[in-house]
């Protein structure tokens, strides 16, 4: 890697503020109402939910960003989705952009997120009071307080900001992220917001995001649900001075979009290991499809396998979920060509099962889950690597084992 970490979240990058407040749409009074600006126009790119089912947000971002034109603004509200709402939920919606357009003094388009319960309308009184005290509260330090006002059932924030050099001009990318259940491929309760001061050219800018959230947020499953709001959303503008960027092949490109695929992948761990009761994560390795998006679709069958985490909560080896897993993927591959590895425990190869350490493995897996602790890091996961021929196809999914609290949280989640 070309970059290094350094704090500041959505505000590392030059040009970009935030804010976190209390706007009261959260019955526990903690922050809900989060605000990202770019002081000058900025370039947008989303990917969404693939749902048939999908809040209003969803639906008038795609439209926003189809426009090509410039953004000024994402507005994120939590506490309730604004999902299945109508259309009572959608003049809310609609009254947040123009009250944020109006204290901003800007015609610009705003985007917008919300997250929370599906069904139930934001109190709107209070969603328009806040946003002139979110609009105050903005500052080059925000960004850590705008992430804790995005999360719901999530036990840590998650940010990471990337800083490198392209052509002699610094350039910085940062990042926030939310998500704890409801987790799949296509999407899940999980929203992703990200910020740039490189320019890039939009339809260039798109479908970097795109390749970079295939890698990474479609890798990740918690418990196998999609929801309504789930959406992935990126702003760069030019403040760090570098010309723009609009040539695919350049190097300057391929340094951006690298970048920005490892600070997705960086978010996408954080909310598979922050999933809800989780006590470790799960990292699946393919090799040896026919392609990459083979070797993927292997990964996040293994990776969201209920049999399979389980196994892992109860720190049981049981290879032959992994076998299973893989067999039912969708994808063709010789059986008599699999091999499965845990850790540094080769339990099959070749199509046939191998003697092992049964009591070393299943060591493994309580020091992994004990060195994951408290503080949920993503340096130690529970490591499957599994081959199932001789191809060039490499892939890779994320996930987290399935315990009783999982069952507790979604059992007493609207009560």
């Amino acid at each position: 890697m070309n970059w290094r970490v350094i704090e500041g979240g959505v505000t590392a990058p030059q040009g970009f503020l935030a804010s976190g407040i209390r706007a009261g749409l959260k019955p526990s009074g903690l922050p809900d109402l989060a605000l990202i600006v770019s002081e000058v126009p900025a370039t947008g790119a989303g990917v969404f939910t693939t749902a048939v089912v999908r809040a209003a947000c969803v639906d008038y971002d795609r439209r926003v960003l189809g426009t090509g034109e410039k953004v000024k603004a994402i507005l994120c509200n939590a506490g309730q989705a604004n999902a299945c709402t109508g259309k009572v939920g959608e003049e809310i919606m609609q009254a947040s952009i123009r009250r944020l357009q109006e204290v901003l003094g800007t015609q610009e388009h705003i985007l917008v997120a919300s997250t929370g319960v599906i069904g139930r309308q934001i109190d709107r009184d209070k969603f328009l009071a806040a946003i002139p005290q979110a609009v105050a509260a903005l500052s080059r330090e925000g960004g850590m307080a705008a992430a804790q006002a995005i999360v719901t059932t999530d036990l840590v924030t998650k940010v990471q900001a990337l800083e490198t050099e392209i052509e002699g001009v610094t350039v910085r990318m940062g990042g926030m992220a939310k998500g704890s259940g409801m987790i799949h491929p296509q999407m899940a309760t999980m929203l992703a917001f990200i910020t740039c001061d490189a320019p890039v050219a939009g339809e260039l800018w798109q479908a970097m995001l795109r390749r970079a959230t295939d890698k990474s947020f479609n890798q990740i499953t918690v418990d196998g649900d999609t929801s309504t709001n789930d959406l992935v959303l990126a702003l760069c503008n030019d403040r760090s001075g570098f010309p723009l960027i609009s040539e695919p092949n350049s190097e300057a490109a391929k340094k951006i979009e690298s970048m920005l695929t490892d600070l997705c992948i960086y978010l996408a761990k954080k909310v598979a290991r922050d999933g809800e009761g989780a006590t470790c994560l799960i990292e699946v390795r393919v090799e040896g499809a026919s392609s990459d998006e083979e070797a993927r679709q292997i990964a996040r069958t293994i990776a969201s396998s209920s049999l399979l985490k389980a196994a892992i909560f109860g720190r049981d080896p049981n290879w032959g979920r992994i076998a299973a897993a893989a067999g039912r993927s969708g994808v063709t591959f010789d059986p008599s060509q699999l091999r499965i590895q845990l850790g540094n425990y080769v339990l099959m190869e070749q199509g046939q099962p191998l003697d092992f350490d049964r009591a070393g493995a299943s060591q493994y897996l309580k020091e992994q889950a004990e060195r994951s602790g408290q503080e949920q890091n993503i340096d130690h996961p529970v490591v499957i690597q599994v081959k199932i021929g001789e191809g060039q196809g490499q892939g890779i999914a994320w996930g987290c084992d399935l315990t009783y609290d999982y069952v507790r949280i979604n059992a007493e989640y609207t009560t």
